[in-house]
Protein backbone atom coordinates (compact mmCIF):
# COMPACT_ATOMS: atom_id res chain seq x y z
CA UNK A 1 0.00 0.00 0.00
CA UNK A 2 1.42 3.19 -0.85
CA UNK A 3 -1.85 5.75 0.45
CA UNK A 4 -3.41 5.90 3.73
CA UNK A 5 -7.26 6.26 4.06
CA UNK A 6 -7.83 8.80 7.29
CA UNK A 7 -10.65 9.90 8.92
CA UNK A 8 -10.36 13.22 10.07
CA UNK A 9 -12.23 16.39 12.13
CA UNK A 10 -13.18 18.82 9.92
CA UNK A 11 -15.29 21.10 11.98
CA UNK A 12 -16.19 21.11 16.00
CA UNK A 13 -19.08 18.83 16.65
CA UNK A 14 -22.56 20.82 18.21
CA UNK A 15 -24.37 18.17 19.92
CA UNK A 16 -23.86 14.97 18.22
CA UNK A 17 -21.40 14.52 15.13
CA UNK A 18 -22.83 14.57 11.90
CA UNK A 19 -20.91 13.68 8.66
CA UNK A 20 -20.46 16.98 7.46
CA UNK A 21 -18.00 17.19 10.78
CA UNK A 22 -15.62 14.86 9.58
CA UNK A 23 -13.67 14.10 6.14
CA UNK A 24 -12.76 10.97 4.57
CA UNK A 25 -9.43 11.71 3.00
CA UNK A 26 -6.61 9.71 1.05
CA UNK A 27 -3.44 10.78 1.45
CA UNK A 28 0.28 9.32 0.56
CA UNK A 29 2.27 7.33 3.34
CA UNK A 30 5.29 9.51 4.63
CA UNK A 31 8.63 8.49 4.31
CA UNK A 32 10.45 7.00 7.67
CA UNK A 33 13.40 8.84 9.54
CA UNK A 34 15.61 7.29 12.14
CA UNK A 35 13.81 5.79 14.98
CA UNK A 36 10.49 5.62 13.36
CA UNK A 37 8.61 2.79 12.47
CA UNK A 38 4.79 2.37 10.26
CA UNK A 39 2.49 0.35 11.96
CA UNK A 40 -0.53 -0.86 9.71
CA UNK A 41 -3.79 0.03 12.22
CA UNK A 42 -6.21 -3.25 11.95
CA UNK A 43 -8.51 -2.28 14.68
CA UNK A 44 -9.42 1.19 16.40
CA UNK A 45 -10.91 1.28 19.08
CA UNK A 46 -14.34 3.63 19.53
CA UNK A 47 -14.68 5.39 23.19
CA UNK A 48 -17.37 8.15 24.03
CA UNK A 49 -13.75 10.39 25.50
CA UNK A 50 -13.01 10.76 21.92
CA UNK A 51 -16.23 13.17 21.55
CA UNK A 52 -14.89 14.95 23.99
CA UNK A 53 -11.38 15.36 22.39
CA UNK A 54 -13.51 17.02 19.42
CA UNK A 55 -14.86 20.25 21.20
CA UNK A 56 -12.11 23.02 21.52
CA UNK A 57 -12.36 22.75 25.54
CA UNK A 58 -10.06 22.00 28.63
CA UNK A 59 -9.96 18.65 29.35
CA UNK A 60 -6.95 15.79 30.07
CA UNK A 61 -5.68 15.83 26.97
CA UNK A 62 -5.52 18.90 24.23
CA UNK A 63 -8.61 19.21 21.87
CA UNK A 64 -7.91 16.98 18.33
CA UNK A 65 -6.70 19.79 15.84
CA UNK A 66 -9.15 20.20 13.00
CA UNK A 67 -7.92 18.48 9.72
CA UNK A 68 -6.25 15.75 11.85
CA UNK A 69 -7.18 12.26 12.25
CA UNK A 70 -9.87 11.72 15.24
CA UNK A 71 -7.82 10.06 17.84
CA UNK A 72 -8.07 6.49 19.03
CA UNK A 73 -6.25 3.57 20.33
CA UNK A 74 -5.35 1.25 17.63
CA UNK A 75 -3.94 -2.55 17.35
CA UNK A 76 -1.90 -2.99 14.70
CA UNK A 77 1.40 -4.60 13.37
CA UNK A 78 4.93 -2.99 11.98
CA UNK A 79 4.90 -3.09 8.57
CA UNK A 80 8.29 -0.95 7.52
CA UNK A 81 10.86 0.03 10.70
CA UNK A 82 13.80 2.34 11.00
CA UNK A 83 13.76 1.37 14.80
CA UNK A 84 15.37 -1.51 16.24
CA UNK A 85 13.09 -1.80 19.14
CA UNK A 86 10.33 -2.03 16.54
CA UNK A 87 11.05 -4.61 13.96
CA UNK A 88 8.72 -5.41 10.88
CA UNK A 89 6.29 -8.27 12.11
CA UNK A 90 5.85 -7.23 15.41
CA UNK A 91 2.34 -6.14 16.54
CA UNK A 92 1.90 -3.18 18.75
CA UNK A 93 -0.89 -1.03 20.67
CA UNK A 94 -1.22 2.18 21.85
CA UNK A 95 -2.76 5.72 21.24
CA UNK A 96 -2.84 6.34 17.47
CA UNK A 97 -5.78 7.60 15.45
CA UNK A 98 -8.28 6.02 13.14
CA UNK A 99 -6.51 5.65 10.01
CA UNK A 100 -4.92 2.98 8.37
CA UNK A 101 -1.74 3.41 8.73
CA UNK A 102 -0.02 5.80 11.74
CA UNK A 103 3.70 6.35 12.69
CA UNK A 104 5.25 5.86 15.48
CA UNK A 105 8.61 6.15 17.51
CA UNK A 106 10.13 4.60 20.39
CA UNK A 107 9.35 6.15 23.59
CA UNK A 108 5.84 7.21 22.64
CA UNK A 109 2.66 5.76 23.57
CA UNK A 110 3.12 2.41 21.44
CA UNK A 111 3.89 -0.78 22.90
CA UNK A 112 4.39 -4.47 21.67
CA UNK A 113 2.34 -6.94 22.39
CA UNK A 114 1.90 -10.52 22.08
CA UNK A 115 -0.88 -11.31 20.35
CA UNK A 116 -0.32 -15.25 20.90
CA UNK A 117 -1.45 -15.33 24.55
CA UNK A 118 -5.17 -13.69 23.61
CA UNK A 119 -7.76 -15.21 20.93
CA UNK A 120 -7.77 -12.19 19.05
CA UNK A 121 -5.84 -8.75 18.95
CA UNK A 122 -8.84 -6.99 19.82
CA UNK A 123 -8.99 -7.80 23.39
CA UNK A 124 -6.14 -5.46 23.91
CA UNK A 125 -8.73 -2.73 22.92
CA UNK A 126 -11.21 -4.15 25.18
CA UNK A 127 -10.63 -6.62 28.51
CA UNK A 128 -6.91 -6.60 28.59
CA UNK A 129 -6.89 -2.44 27.47
CA UNK A 130 -7.57 0.23 28.45
CA UNK A 131 -11.17 -0.44 29.22
CA UNK A 132 -10.02 -3.36 31.57
CA UNK A 133 -7.85 -1.00 33.15
CA UNK A 134 -10.43 1.29 33.72
CA UNK A 135 -12.59 -1.19 35.08
CA UNK A 136 -9.89 -2.97 37.45
CA UNK A 137 -8.07 0.24 38.48
CA UNK A 138 -11.30 2.46 38.66
CA UNK A 139 -12.40 0.06 40.34
CA UNK A 140 -10.13 -1.61 43.35
CA UNK A 141 -8.15 1.67 43.84
CA UNK A 142 -10.69 5.19 43.15
CA UNK A 143 -13.66 3.37 44.71
CA UNK A 144 -11.87 1.89 47.87
CA UNK A 145 -14.11 -1.23 47.93
CA UNK A 146 -14.95 -3.51 50.85
CA UNK A 147 -15.93 -6.88 51.46
CA UNK A 148 -20.03 -6.84 51.83
CA UNK A 149 -20.34 -3.35 49.46
CA UNK A 150 -23.68 -2.69 47.97
CA UNK A 151 -21.99 -1.34 44.52
CA UNK A 152 -24.37 0.29 41.20
CA UNK A 153 -23.13 0.39 38.31
CA UNK A 154 -24.17 2.68 35.99
CA UNK A 155 -23.79 1.88 31.83
CA UNK A 156 -23.81 -0.86 33.51
CA UNK A 157 -24.31 -3.11 30.04
CA UNK A 158 -21.02 -0.76 28.34
CA UNK A 159 -17.56 -2.36 27.56
CA UNK A 160 -16.41 -0.80 31.27
CA UNK A 161 -19.49 -1.09 33.72
CA UNK A 162 -19.83 -4.67 32.78
CA UNK A 163 -16.36 -5.57 33.61
CA UNK A 164 -16.91 -3.37 37.21
CA UNK A 165 -19.99 -5.55 37.98
CA UNK A 166 -18.04 -8.79 37.69
CA UNK A 167 -15.04 -7.74 39.27
CA UNK A 168 -17.02 -6.56 42.22
CA UNK A 169 -18.32 -9.63 42.77
CA UNK A 170 -14.88 -11.08 42.77
CA UNK A 171 -13.99 -9.19 45.16
CA UNK A 172 -16.30 -9.65 47.71
CA UNK A 173 -18.92 -7.49 46.95
CA UNK A 174 -22.58 -8.57 48.93
CA UNK A 175 -24.93 -7.45 46.24
CA UNK A 176 -24.45 -5.63 42.42
CA UNK A 177 -26.84 -3.13 41.09
CA UNK A 178 -26.62 -2.45 37.46
CA UNK A 179 -28.21 0.49 35.52
CA UNK A 180 -28.75 -0.33 31.78
CA UNK A 181 -31.39 0.64 28.68
CA UNK A 182 -33.53 -1.63 27.66
CA UNK A 183 -35.22 -5.17 28.75
CA UNK A 184 -32.11 -7.40 26.66
CA UNK A 185 -29.03 -5.30 28.02
CA UNK A 186 -30.58 -5.74 31.55
CA UNK A 187 -31.37 -9.63 31.17
CA UNK A 188 -27.92 -9.62 30.16
CA UNK A 189 -26.35 -8.24 33.12
CA UNK A 190 -27.95 -10.83 35.14
CA UNK A 191 -27.86 -13.81 32.83
CA UNK A 192 -24.11 -13.02 31.45
CA UNK A 193 -22.48 -10.80 33.66
CA UNK A 194 -23.80 -12.21 36.93
CA UNK A 195 -25.22 -8.82 38.52
CA UNK A 196 -27.42 -9.19 41.37
CA UNK A 197 -29.90 -6.80 39.74
CA UNK A 198 -30.43 -4.88 36.94
CA UNK A 199 -32.95 -1.58 36.30
CA UNK A 200 -33.94 -0.08 33.08
CA UNK A 201 -33.01 3.85 33.01
CA UNK A 202 -35.33 4.14 30.39
CA UNK A 203 -38.72 5.80 30.48
CA UNK A 204 -38.21 6.96 34.48
CA UNK A 205 -37.61 10.45 35.65
CA UNK A 206 -35.07 11.10 38.52
CA UNK A 207 -37.77 10.17 41.66
CA UNK A 208 -38.95 6.98 39.64
CA UNK A 209 -35.10 5.70 38.96
CA UNK A 210 -34.71 6.87 42.85
CA UNK A 211 -37.50 4.54 43.70
CA UNK A 212 -36.05 1.72 41.78
CA UNK A 213 -32.88 1.61 43.27
CA UNK A 214 -34.14 2.40 46.91
CA UNK A 215 -36.23 -1.12 46.65
CA UNK A 216 -32.78 -2.93 45.10
CA UNK A 217 -30.61 -0.94 47.82
CA UNK A 218 -32.92 -0.71 50.59
CA UNK A 219 -29.70 0.34 53.33
CA UNK A 220 -28.35 2.59 50.66
CA UNK A 221 -25.16 1.86 47.69
CA UNK A 222 -21.87 1.85 49.13
CA UNK A 223 -20.17 2.72 45.72
CA UNK A 224 -21.06 3.67 43.28
CA UNK A 225 -19.40 3.29 39.52
CA UNK A 226 -20.49 6.21 37.36
CA UNK A 227 -20.20 6.59 33.81
CA UNK A 228 -23.37 8.33 33.19
CA UNK A 229 -24.40 11.19 35.02
CA UNK A 230 -26.91 13.78 34.35
CA UNK A 231 -30.33 12.07 35.95
CA UNK A 232 -28.70 8.60 36.79
CA UNK A 233 -25.98 10.07 38.88
CA UNK A 234 -28.54 12.40 40.91
CA UNK A 235 -30.80 9.30 41.46
CA UNK A 236 -27.63 7.33 42.38
CA UNK A 237 -26.68 10.46 45.39
CA UNK A 238 -30.48 10.13 46.52
CA UNK A 239 -29.91 6.77 47.69
CA UNK A 240 -26.04 6.67 49.07
CA UNK A 241 -25.18 4.88 52.57
CA UNK A 242 -23.24 6.41 55.10
CA UNK A 243 -19.39 7.06 54.19
CA UNK A 244 -20.03 5.72 50.15
CA UNK A 245 -17.54 6.68 47.62
CA UNK A 246 -18.21 7.30 44.14
CA UNK A 247 -15.91 6.33 41.49
CA UNK A 248 -16.69 9.30 38.43
CA UNK A 249 -15.38 7.66 35.37
CA UNK A 250 -17.79 9.07 32.64
CA UNK A 251 -20.80 11.38 32.07
CA UNK A 252 -21.90 10.02 28.35
CA UNK A 253 -25.31 11.62 29.23
CA UNK A 254 -23.42 14.84 28.58
CA UNK A 255 -21.26 14.72 26.33
CA UNK A 256 -23.09 15.73 23.51
CA UNK A 257 -25.52 18.60 24.96
CA UNK A 258 -24.16 21.34 22.45
CA UNK A 259 -24.88 24.38 25.71
CA UNK A 260 -23.45 24.34 29.36
CA UNK A 261 -23.73 21.03 31.04
CA UNK A 262 -26.36 19.81 33.65
CA UNK A 263 -24.27 18.18 36.06
CA UNK A 264 -25.39 16.53 39.25
CA UNK A 265 -27.76 18.28 41.57
CA UNK A 266 -27.81 16.35 44.41
CA UNK A 267 -24.16 16.59 45.47
CA UNK A 268 -25.71 17.80 48.76
CA UNK A 269 -25.93 14.07 49.89
CA UNK A 270 -21.95 14.18 49.55
CA UNK A 271 -22.35 16.25 52.74
CA UNK A 272 -24.96 14.50 54.66
CA UNK A 273 -23.64 11.04 53.60
CA UNK A 274 -19.93 12.35 54.39
CA UNK A 275 -19.58 10.06 51.09
CA UNK A 276 -16.53 11.39 48.68
CA UNK A 277 -16.60 11.45 44.79
CA UNK A 278 -13.18 11.40 43.25
CA UNK A 279 -13.24 11.54 39.54
CA UNK A 280 -10.53 8.42 37.71
CA UNK A 281 -8.80 8.34 34.64
CA UNK A 282 -6.87 5.23 33.51
CA UNK A 283 -3.75 7.09 32.54
CA UNK A 284 -2.82 7.25 36.22
CA UNK A 285 -2.13 3.95 36.02
CA UNK A 286 0.00 3.00 33.28
CA UNK A 287 3.05 2.15 35.34
CA UNK A 288 0.54 -0.58 37.00
CA UNK A 289 -0.66 -2.18 34.05
CA UNK A 290 1.11 -5.03 34.33
CA UNK A 291 -0.47 -6.42 37.51
CA UNK A 292 -3.79 -5.51 36.02
CA UNK A 293 -3.57 -7.66 32.60
CA UNK A 294 -2.31 -9.94 34.54
CA UNK A 295 -4.84 -10.24 37.04
CA UNK A 296 -7.23 -9.92 34.70
CA UNK A 297 -5.70 -12.72 32.11
CA UNK A 298 -5.88 -14.63 35.32
CA UNK A 299 -9.58 -14.22 35.53
CA UNK A 300 -10.21 -14.58 32.34
CA UNK A 301 -8.39 -18.25 31.94
CA UNK A 302 -9.97 -19.25 35.18
CA UNK A 303 -13.57 -18.68 33.38
CA UNK A 304 -14.68 -15.63 36.05
CA UNK A 305 -15.25 -13.31 33.66
CA UNK A 306 -16.61 -13.22 30.34
CA UNK A 307 -16.75 -10.09 28.05
CA UNK A 308 -18.06 -9.25 24.25
CA UNK A 309 -16.97 -7.27 21.65
CA UNK A 310 -19.06 -5.62 18.77
CA UNK A 311 -17.27 -5.01 15.67
CA UNK A 312 -18.10 -2.92 12.66
CA UNK A 313 -15.90 -3.02 9.37
CA UNK A 314 -14.10 -0.29 7.43
CA UNK A 315 -13.40 3.16 7.72
CA UNK A 316 -15.79 4.29 6.13
CA UNK A 317 -17.97 3.33 8.23
CA UNK A 318 -16.37 5.36 11.54
CA UNK A 319 -19.29 7.67 11.78
CA UNK A 320 -22.21 5.20 12.54
CA UNK A 321 -20.03 2.91 14.03
CA UNK A 322 -19.21 5.40 16.76
CA UNK A 323 -22.33 6.67 17.29
CA UNK A 324 -23.67 3.29 18.29
CA UNK A 325 -21.89 4.19 22.14
CA UNK A 326 -24.56 7.11 22.56
CA UNK A 327 -27.51 5.30 20.28
CA UNK A 328 -26.87 2.26 23.07
CA UNK A 329 -26.76 -0.04 19.67
CA UNK A 330 -23.69 -2.04 19.93
CA UNK A 331 -23.29 -5.05 21.91
CA UNK A 332 -19.81 -4.95 23.71
CA UNK A 333 -16.70 -2.79 23.40
CA UNK A 334 -17.01 -0.91 20.08
CA UNK A 335 -14.39 -1.40 17.96
CA UNK A 336 -13.95 -0.52 13.85
CA UNK A 337 -11.68 -2.88 11.87
CA UNK A 338 -9.83 -0.86 9.35
CA UNK A 339 -8.15 -4.05 7.92
CA UNK A 340 -7.91 -7.66 7.77
CA UNK A 341 -5.46 -9.91 9.85
CA UNK A 342 -2.12 -10.50 8.58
Amino acid sequence: MSTNRRFLLARRPAGIPVADDFVLSEEALPDLTDGQFLIRNRYASLDPAIRGWMDDAPSYMPPIPLGSPVRASTVGEVTASKSADFPVGTWVAGLNAIEEYSVGAAGGFTQAIDVSIVPSPTNFLSILGAVGMTAYFGYLRACEPKPGDTVLVTGAAGAVGSLVGQIAKLNGAARVIGIAGGPEKCARLIQRYGFDAAIDYRGKDVAALSAAIAAEAPNGVDVIFENVGGDVLDAGLNNLAMHARIGLCGLISEYNNPGEKTGARNVWQLIVKRATMRGLLVADYVPDFPTGITAMAGWLREGKLVFDEHVDQGIENALPAFLRLFSGTNDGKMILALGTEA
